[in-house]
C-alpha cells in the first residue's frame, strides 16, 4: 500500500507543478502534463540523491520531499497567475470515444502480458516474452543500489542502458508493493498518457474532430500491407489463418521472412519495450510545449522545454536523439518564417517577433537541454555506443543486406511496411503549407513538424545506432507520429473534395480497413497469446532466494533469458543472456567462457569462484540442458538450501 501512496504523491506534485507553470492551458492539458511530469519527478529525483546516498527508502523519500517542495514553492509564487479555464475545448465525446477503448486495451494487455499467476507459474503474451525479463532484473536489482548502478547480468560493468522508466517501479518495491501490480499499475497509467497525450496534441495542432479520430486510429492500429500476404497465405491453406493467432510471431505485422517489420506500435512497442513507453509518455508533452511555444513565441515556454527535454537521455535516448532532430526541423522552420527584423517588445530580445528573437529562444532551449542532458550522455549513452562500435553508415534501415544490396525495391519496402500512407507523407506535408491560419497572426505548425519528422527520417535512413539494426524504428516511429496530424488533416481535406462522388464512403472505408487491418490482426493475436515465463519451481525457488539471501549476493546460473534469478530476485549472476548483452554493445565472451567452467569443472574452478564471489549455485532444467553440470561435486562440496521439482540452490561452503 504505501508504495501506491508514494506514487500517488510524485502525482499530485506533479499535477500542482504544471497548473502552476502553465495557467493559460485547460485543465485536461494541465492534468495530463501533470501526470507526466509526476511520473518524470519520481524517476529522477530519487535517483539524484541515491548518488548520495544508495538506491533505498531514502533516497525515495528524499525525492518526494523535494518533488513536494518544488511542486509547493512553484504554487506559491505563481499564485497571482492562476487562471480557472475549461477542462478542454475538444467535444467531450471525442477523448472519451478514443483514450477510453486504448486505455482497456492497454490495461487488459499489461494484467495478461506481465506475470499473470497460472498454478504457481508465471505467463506472460507474445510480446512480452522475449523483453519483460531485462526489465524485471533492473527493476529488482536497483533495490539498494550503489549509484550509478551496474548491470546485475555483468557485475562490474555500467548499467548504460537507460534504466529510469524501471526505477519507478523499483521505488514501489521498496516500499512494499508486489512485483507483478507495481510494473502493471505504472505500465497502464504511462500507456493512458501516452494516448491521452496524442488526442490532444492532434486536437491542439488540427482543431480538427475527424483528423483527430483518423490520426489517432492510423497512429495505434498501425501496419502495412502484410495482411496481404496474410491472406495469399489463407487461399492457399485455410488454417494459415488460424496461425496468425496461435503461431509465434506470424502476424502480418512482423514477419522478417517476409521482410515485414513495421510492427504496430500497442503490441511490439508500447507492451514489451518498457523503456520506449517511458520515453513516449515524456515525449508526447514535449512536442506540445514545442508546439505551443513556437505558436506564442514564449521564452518560459522554452526554458520549460528545455528543462523537460534535459530529463529524457536516461528516460530512452531514442527519444531524446528524435525530439533533438525534430527540433532543429522546427528551429528551421521558425528561422524561415519570422521577419528578418521587428520591433522588440518589452525591451527584451527575445520577446520580439523577428528572426534574432526566434533564435535566441531556441538558443535558450538548446542550452538549458544541453546543460542537463550531457552528463547523462557523457556518463551512459555515449560510452556505450562507442565502446560497443554499433555507430556505422547503413542505407535504408533494415531493408538493406550485408553485402549492400536492398532485400526490397525502397518504395516498395516502405509501401508494404507502412502502408499506402507512405506515399502521403509529402502532399500531407505541402498541405499544411496552404492550410488556412490558426489565428490572426500565427500560421498552423503542421509544416514545422513535417520538417522535423524529415530530419529523422534522413538520420534513420542513414545512421545505425545500435548493434541491433531494427532499433533504429525507434526514431522512425516518432517521425511517423509527428506526421499522423498532418496525415489525419490531408485525408479529411481529400474526403471534403471528394464530396459528391458516388462511392466516396466506400472508399473512404476501403482505405481505412485497408491501413488498419493488418494492426488489428496483430493486436487480435496479442490479446489472445499465452506464454509461460517461469515455473512453479522457479517461482519458489525465486521467493525462497528473495527471502534467504542478501541483496548483494552473486549466484551461478544459466545464461538463459529467462532467468528467474535474475529477473524475479535482482541478485547478481555471472554472465546474463547474449540476447540482451550483444545488443547493449558489452563484450562478455570472458564470463560467459568463465561460467561454463565452474557448472563444468566446479573442481578445478575455486579461483573462478572467488573471482566472481560466487555465493550460491542454481540448478534447473535450463542449466541442466546448457551445460554438463557437475551436479555430484556441488552434492558434495556445498549445501543443499532448496530443493523443488527440478530445482536445486547450493550455498557455497567457507
Amino acid at each position: 500500500m504505501l508504495g501506491y501512496l508514494v506514487l500517488l504523491g510524485f502525482l499530485l506534485s506533479g499535477v500542482v507543478l504544471m497548473d502552476a507553470l502553465l495557467p493559460g492551458a485547460q485543465r485536461l492539458t494541465r492534468l495530463w502534463l501533470g501526470l507526466c511530469a509526476g511520473l518524470m519527478l519520481m524517476m529522477w529525483l530519487p535517483t539524484l540523491f541515491a548518488f548520495f546516498l544508495r538506491f533505498d527508502r531514502a533516497a525515495q523519500l528524499l525525492g518526494l520531499g523535494a518533488a513536494a517542495l518544488l511542486a509547493g514553492a512553484c504554487a506559491f509564487l505563481n499564485r497571482s497567475k492562476l487562471r480557472r479555464r475549461g477542462w478542454t475545448d475538444m467535444p467531450a465525446w471525442l477523448p472519451i470515444a478514443l483514450i477510453v477503448p486504448l486505455a482497456l486495451l492497454g490495461a487488459y494487455l499489461q494484467y495478461t502480458h506481465t506475470l499473470r499467476a497460472v498454478d504457481g507459474a508465471l505467463h506472460v503474451g507474445q510480446s512480452t516474452y522475449g523483453d519483460l525479463c531485462l526489465h524485471l532484473g533492473i527493476a529488482t536489482s536497483l533495490r539498494g543500489a550503489a549509484y550509478p548502478p551496474h548491470y546485475s547480468l555483468l557485475p562490474g560493468t555500467l548499467l548504460g542502458y537507460p534504466f529510469l522508466a524501471d526505477g519507478l517501479v523499483t521505488t514501489m518495491l521498496l516500499f512494499g508493493s508486489a512485483l507483478a501490480p507495481a510494473f502493471i499499475v505504472t505500465g497502464t497509467l504511462m500507456m493512458v498518457l501516452v494516448y491521452t497525450g496524442f488526442v490532444i496534441f492532434c486536437w491542439d495542432l488540427t482543431r480538427s474532430r475527424a483528423a483527430t479520430v483518423v490520426a489517432t486510429a492510423l497512429m495505434f492500429v498501425n501496419g502495412g500491407l502484410g495482411f496481404v500476404y496474410a491472406l495469399d497465405g489463407v487461399m492457399r491453406d485455410a488454417s494459415a489463418f488460424r496461425e496468425i493467432f496461435t503461431g509465434f510471431y506470424l502476424t502480418p505485422t512482423n514477419q522478417p521472412a517476409l521482410n515485414l517489420r513495421w510492427v504496430n506500435v500497442i503490441c511490439d512497442m508500447m507492451m514489451p519495450q518498457r523503456t520506449l513507453l517511458g520515453g513516449w509518455m515524456a515525449l508526447l508533452p514535449a512536442l506540445w510545449l514545442l508546439m505551443s511555444a513556437a505558436r506564442e513565441g514564449d521564452a518560459k515556454r522554452f526554458m520549460l522545454l528545455g528543462a523537460w527535454a534535459g530529463a529524457l537521455p536516461m528516460i530512452h535516448t531514442h527519444s531524446f536523439l528524435a525530439l533533438g532532430l525534430l527540433s532543429a526541423g522546427a528551429l528551421a522552420h521558425c528561422a524561415l518564417k519570422a521577419p528578418k527584423s521587428a520591433r522588440q517588445g518589452g525591451g527584451s530580445p527575445l520577446a520580439g517577433e523577428g528572426r534574432g528573437a526566434t533564435l535566441l529562444r531556441f538558443a535558450l532551449y538548446a542550452g538549458v537541454t544541453l546543460a542537463l542532458a550531457l552528463p547523462q550522455l557523457l556518463t551512459w549513452a555515449v560510452p556505450q555506443t562507442v565502446k560497443g562500435g554499433s555507430l556505422q553508415f547503413r542505407f535504408n534501415w533494415v531493408n538493406n543486406r550485408d553485402d549492400g544490396r536492398l532485400i526490397d525495391g525502397y518504395c516498395w519496402f516502405w509501401i508494404k511496411n507502412v502502408g499506402l500512407i507512405w506515399l502521403m507523407m509529402v502532399p500531407a506535408a505541402l498541405q499544411g503549407r496552404r492550410a488556412r491560419r490558426d489565428g490572426p497572426e500565427r500560421p498552423r505548425l503542421i509544416p514545422m513538424f513535417a520538417l522535423g519528422a524529415l530530419m529523422i527520417y534522413i538520420v534513420a535512413e542513414l545512421i545505425q545506432f545500435q548493434p541491433n539494426e531494427y532499433d533504429n524504428n525507434k526514431l522512425f516511429y516518432v517521425a511517423y507520429m509527428a506526421m499522423m496530424p498532418a496525415i489525419g488533416a490531408y485525408l479529411v481535406a481529400l474526403w471534403n473534395r471528394l464530396k459528391g462522388l458516388p462511392g466516396r464512403a466506400l472508399l473512404a472505408t476501403v482505405f481505412l480497413a485497408a491501413a488498419t487491418l493488418s494492426g488489428a490482426l496483430s493486436i487480435g493475436r496479442e490479446v489472445v497469446s499465452d506464454y509461460q515465463l517461469f515455473s512453479a519451481d522457479e517461482v519458489s525457488a525465486a521467493a525462497f532466494i528473495e527471502e534467504n539471501t542478501p541483496q548483494d549476493s552473486v549466484i551461478l546460473t544459466g545464461n538463459q533469458h529467462n532467468n528467474a534469478v535474475a529477473a524475479l530476485t535482482g541478485r547478481n549472476i555471472v554472465c546474463g543472456t547474449g540476447s540482451y548483452l550483444y545488443y547493449h554493445g558489452l563484450d562478455y565472451g570472458a564470463q560467459q567462457d568463465d561460467e561454463r567452467t565452474m557448472f563444468e569443472y566446479p573442481e578445478d574452478s575455486a579461483a573462478l569462484f572467488e573471482q566472481y564471489g560466487v555465493r550460491y549455485v542454481y540448478v534447473s532444467g535450463h542449466e541442466r540442458g546448457k551445460f554438463a553440470v557437475d551436479e555430484a561435486w556441488f552434492a558434495d562440496h556445498c549445501d543443499l538450501l532448496f530443493a523443488e521439482g527440478n530445482v536445486c540452490l547450493y550455498a557455497m561452503r567457507g
